[in-house]
């Protein structure tokens, strides 16, 4: 399902689909970021999902993150940079929500 929830959003094999989800949030991040979405961020890790057909692999699934998943390493690198706490809006809050059908964590 998790899958699904990613291509629904306008990460697909063939690019962003404009009017989405997805070129939303890279128009919003573009902003923030000065102009240019950062590799690593979230629209960069959604469309690298997107692309590849899967996000099992990487550790974000439906039911939550995978332990010892490049997903873990990510959230456990992400709240160390911010003081103990996962973000709102960070790629590992956003990558899972849109992966679990929902509408990312929005800035």
């Amino acid at each position: 399902m998790a899958d699904q929830n990613v291509r629904n959003a306008g990460f697909t094999p063939s690019g962003i689909t404009g009017g989405s989800l997805a070129s939303s949030l890279m128009s919003q991040e573009a902003r923030a970021s000065g102009g240019g979405v950062p590799s690593g961020g979230p629209t960069s890790t959604l469309q690298e999902l997107g692309a590849r057909g899967t996000t099992h692999s990487s550790g974000y699934t439906s039911s939550g993150i995978s332990g010892g998943s490049r997903a873990s390493d990510t959230m456990s690198k992400e709240a160390t940079a911010h003081g103990g706490g996962v973000p709102r809006g960070g790629t590992t809050s956003t990558v899972q929500s849109i992966s679990m059908g929902g509408k990312g964590g929005r800035r």
